[in-house]
């Protein structure tokens, strides 16, 4: 084991976490070791690191364990709970609020940003252990805000620095759907910004406001809630709002100051909850026109790609965007209601997945995220001994007289009287070869045929062979496609109608082709755009997204499984496009961040 390597693979690795400090004292000064709070993984981004001073953390990390900051080499101040420690170059380390301590190790700057000893944070009273999973921390019970003001002398610490007094206080109430939401806005006279600390507790929370003072007052607001402030001792004050449920976002606001509360509270679960126009995230645009909504992404930030559940299998759209790190997701393709199989085209990656109908309208994207729209007849072309045979079907069940292909997932493939290759999409010779039903192998394609039937295919491992996907199109640069969705009809394309029920067999007097729900994903002056129509006909969804201005659109699904989903929101639970929606599903386009 080489020593002098990061352990950055420590994630994937957890049993070089059980070190000694011995060990750690003799690490490269890149070791970092991953924070967990409350026994969540952080990112990497808030890793440990081993400094000079031992093992430290950067200041900007701190908030989230429950340490406030005022984050200046020349004056940086921690307070946690009732202790703080200040630095500075002149004096060093000073402790307030509690007795003197051992002599601490002086902060470190690592490019831009000033670290701290966790010897530091230890003296500080933070509860900090090494275990498997890396540096362990307790969930906080208080979550601080804002920047700490500058240090006042320690003799004269015990009276607060006032900084800020509380003025009127505002109140709002609206309901979106099912949704209420309560607005409380705390004015704050003074300038620059506030520092508040925020405890969540059942039913409501406090806001603790120690540099703001406040007059004590109580009042009953419109949706039931109940505002409590109160004077500290020490200056400083405290704000109480009793809710009685939901979930409370707060942020601050400046010119003038201000803290902002909303609350949310769920009325009828029964429905989706909305999007919420204003958290909306940025590089992303929410327009309704009529009963037509539209979500558009800049492409310069965001890219699509399709998503699946595992076959035969159907998942929540909210859990299908979250599961791929997405911001947006919305369902897409036909499929089978009764078993959740997909019924035309797939790929992902590269590959095929589902095969093709070979008529309906298929979106598409490359892997730079340029969208495709068209009708290619993707086909998988065997090469082995000089010659090259079509993939009859995509199927993971043998097939007497057919060349048949399965990405791999585990299912049984093959039979009695039948050979099973796998290969490495892409690579040149066969991996395994099996005679008889045996599980499909994850990450390779399975071929499966009877050899009577196409003795040009090898039957050994090692054989030279090779395997394409042929789109068969040339109404838009297919062959460059890494994922790909059937489902239909086109409405636009190039500003102009498209729509041609006839070509994609769509059976104009069938249920397909009711007035309903309807989703399209679409090009809005270049931006990828999820379109919702609350009610309408196909006919009548072109008219309505072409009215919009979109030039290119393809129907995605309608009915009752048609959905579009924006995380965030309120409550953070995300928002719908459309009221009711609950129905599982197979497949969705994803928009994820660059």
């Amino acid at each position: 084991m080489n020593l002098s390597q990061p352990l950055r693979s420590s994630r994937t690795r957890p049993a070089l976490l059980a070190l000694s400090a011995l060990w750690l004292s003799n690490l490269d000064p890149t070791y970092a070791r991953p924070l967990v709070i409350g026994g969540e993984v952080q990112s990497a981004a808030l890793d440990s690191r081993q400094l000079g001073s031992g093992e430290a953390l950067a200041v900007w990390t701190l908030p989230r364990l429950g340490v406030a900051v005022r984050n200046d080499p020349q004056d940086l101040r921690l307070v946690y709970g009732g202790r703080e420690l200040r630095w500075s170059p002149a004096s060093g380390w000073q402790s307030v609020g509690f007795g003197g301590v051992a002599p601490l190790p002086a902060p470190e700057r690592v490019g831009q940003s000033l670290h701290v000893s966790v010897t530091v944070l230890r003296a500080l009273g933070l509860s900090m252990t090494a275990t498997e999973q890396g540096l362990e921390i307790p969930a906080p019970t208080s979550q601080p805000a804002g920047t700490l003001p500058p240090s006042v002398p320690v003799s004269t610490a015990a009276s607060r620095r006032i900084t800020h007094t509380l003025g009127s206080v505002r109140h709002s109430l609206r309901r979106e759907r099912t949704v209420q939401i309560e607005r409380v806005v705390v004015e704050l006279g003074g300038s620059g910004e506030a520092f508040y600390q925020v405890q969540q507790r059942e039913g409501g929370l406090t806001l603790s406001l120690p540099y703001t003072r406040a007059e004590a007052r109580s009042e009953v607001l419109k949706g039931g809630a109940v505002l409590l402030v109160s004077g500290a001792a020490d200056g400083g004050s405290q704000l109480d709002l009793l809710t009685g449920g939901g979930q409370t976002r707060i942020f601050a606001l400046q010119n003038p100051p201000r803290i902002v509360l909303d609350t949310v509270r769920y009325t009828d679960r029964s429905q989706t909850p909305p999007v919420a126009e204003d958290l909306v995230p940025g590089g992303v645009r929410y327009r309704q026109v009529g009963g037509l909504s539209l979500l558009s992404f800049d492409p310069s930030q965001y890219r699509p790609r399709v998503v699946t559940a595992p076959w035969g299998k159907k998942a929540g759209l909210a859990d299908l965007v979250q599961a791929s790190g997405g911001v947006a997701g919305m369902n897409g393709g036909y499929f089978d209601v009764a078993s959740g199989k997909p019924v035309d085209l797939v790929a992902q990656g590269g590959l095929m997945k589902i095969g093709s109908l070979e008529k309906r309208a298929t979106l598409g994207f490359t892997a730079s995220g340029e969208v495709l729209l068209g009708y290619p007849a993707p086909r998988y072309m065997v090469s082995s001994g000089g010659q090259t045979v079509m993939v009859n079907q995509m199927t993971p069940q043998a097939k007497p007289g057919a060349l048949t292909a399965w990405q791999g997932d585990g299912q049984t493939v093959g039979a009695a009287g039948f050979v099973t290759l796998e290969l490495q999409p892409g690579g040149a010779a066969v991996l395994a070869a099996r005679s008889g039903p045996a599980p499909s192998t994850p990450g390779r394609l399975s071929l499966t045929f009877e050899p009577s039937r196409f003795p040009s295919l090898p039957r050994a491992a090692g054989a030279p062979i090779s395997v394409r996907l042929d789109w068969r199109a040339s109404d838009a640069a297919w062959p460059s496609a890494q994922d790909a969705l059937s489902a239909g009809p086109l409405l636009l394309r190039g500003g102009q109608a498209a729509l041609n029920p006839g070509r994609e067999g769509f059976n104009t007097s069938g249920s397909i082709w009711r007035a309903t729900h309807q989703t399209a994903f679409g090009l809005l002056g270049g931006w990828p755009t999820f379109a919702y129509l609350e009610r309408g006909t196909p006919e009548q969804f072109l008219a309505a997204l072409r009215s919009a201005g979109l030039s290119d659109a393809m129907r995605m699904d309608s009915g009752d499984s048609s959905a579009v989903y924006l995380r965030g929101g309120y409550g953070d639970l995300g928002g719908y496009l459309n009221p009711e929606w609950s129905r599982p599903i197979p497949n969705a386009v994803v928009m994820v961040r660059r």
